[in-house]
């Protein structure tokens, strides 16, 4: 078994050995946080930081969490909206007057937060590099035609997603998302998460490890559907090796490219289960926590090939709701329970070569400890 560190109050102990357990056989390093009522219940980590092994996974090591950075920018849309800045039945037009164009008057701003937006791809971008000039991209966006009618059909806004929660807090706020993020909730929060990292904390990001037999040339591929073929993607492809890049730290693609770990993960997302606090800081009322787990389409995910129920902001899977990102980290809230489990890795698995159940063991292994 791994040797675990941190903290774990006895009765969740099905966590500490959940972790052990996936460190001992896929992982390299990892850690696992739950909150309840907003406070920390398990804290806990393990393992490397590197595909060496060199190197420790410290108390502050720090990864790129892909799109488990979406929770983040969801709970930002839902803070403006209980403050009354953001409108999400109105249209994204009424904040950012060009997005009316070809077609898309009519699109809301809780079509966005729900993927029916009909805006699943970027049209513009065809490499990595270009995503990092904001400007460039929103103004795409703007001008793109929705690819069914927003509002009646799903389909996962994998990288817009971002870009369209962005551009609209920052024509409201005036400051990018990852300004907004880190003043208005990481800061009150005392939250090791960040969109868009600086280079002061370069020194304890552990790099994603991509899946066993394969290099860091491994891309985020689409589904495969019922067919076995895959859905017709011509955009940037990221890869392992842009994830891990200096030049993806400090760029903005706030869907994708957040850096955290368990702790500041499950702490940030604890807000939305405890109804609007965490540690004694309260960021939005109660009722301003409840989109966040009401249901706004239910049906086929065009993108994701899947049946997907999604609210304001995030999957909901039963009496959860939360969402994870590519190679297995994930965070889920219970707000009856007022619990969140995070987990956060290093190590990538590919779901097309084998299961990944590493996330879901770390949350069964949390309500364990409610009984």
């Amino acid at each position: 078994m791994t040797d675990i560190e941190g903290r774990c109050e006895p009765r969740f102990a099905a966590v500490r050995e959940a972790l052990a357990e996936v460190l001992g056989s896929y992982d390299v390093g990892a850690s696992a946080a739950v909150f309840v009522d907003g406070e920390p219940v398990v804290d806990i980590w393990g393992g490397h930081a590197d595909g060496d092994r060199s190197a420790g996974w410290e108390r502050d090591t720090l990864t790129c969490v892909n799109s488990t950075s979406k929770n983040m920018i969801a709970l930002c849309a839902l803070i403006l909206a209980d403050r009354g800045r953001l409108d999400p039945a109105a249209p994204v037009a009424s904040y950012w007057p060009e997005f009316a164009a070809a077609g898309k008057e009519n699109v809301l701003v809780r079509h966005v937060l729900s993927h029916t937006a009909g805006l699943p791809d970027l049209s513009g971008p065809t490499t990595v590099e270009e995503l990092y000039d904001w400007e460039s991209v929103t103004a795409g966006l703007a001008a793109q035609a929705p690819e069914w009618e927003p509002g009646t059909a799903a389909g996962y806004h994998a990288l817009t997603f971002g870009f369209l929660v962005g551009e609209i807090v920052r024509r409201i706020t005036g400051r990018s998302i990852g300004e907004f993020f880190a003043e208005e909730v990481a800061e009150p929060l005392g939250a090791d998460f960040h969109i868009g990292l600086s280079a002061e904390h370069d020194r304890r990001v552990a790099p994603l490890i991509p899946p066993p037999s394969l290099t860091d040339a491994y891309t985020a591929g689409a589904p495969l559907g019922p067919d076995g073929a895959r859905r017709e993607y011509t955009g940037a492809t990221v890869r392992v090796r842009d994830v891990n890049s200096v030049a993806w730290r400090r760029a903005q693609i706030p869907a994708v490219n957040g850096f955290g770990n368990a702790r500041s993960v499950a702490l940030v997302q604890s807000v939305l289960a405890n109804h609007g606090s965490a540690g004694g800081v309260r960021l939005l009322s109660a009722r301003g926590c409840e989109p966040a787990w009401q249901e706004v389409f239910r049906g086929d995910d065009r993108v994701l090939r899947t049946p997907m129920s999604w609210t304001t902001g995030f999957g909901r899977f039963g009496n959860t709701f939360g969402w994870g990102g590519w190679g297995g980290s994930l965070v889920a809230s219970d707000p009856d329970a007022r619990m969140t489990v995070a987990y956060v890795m290093n190590q990538m698995l590919d779901r097309d070569q084998q299961e990944d159940n590493r996330g879901m063991e770390i949350i069964m292994a949390a309500y364990s400890g409610l009984r």
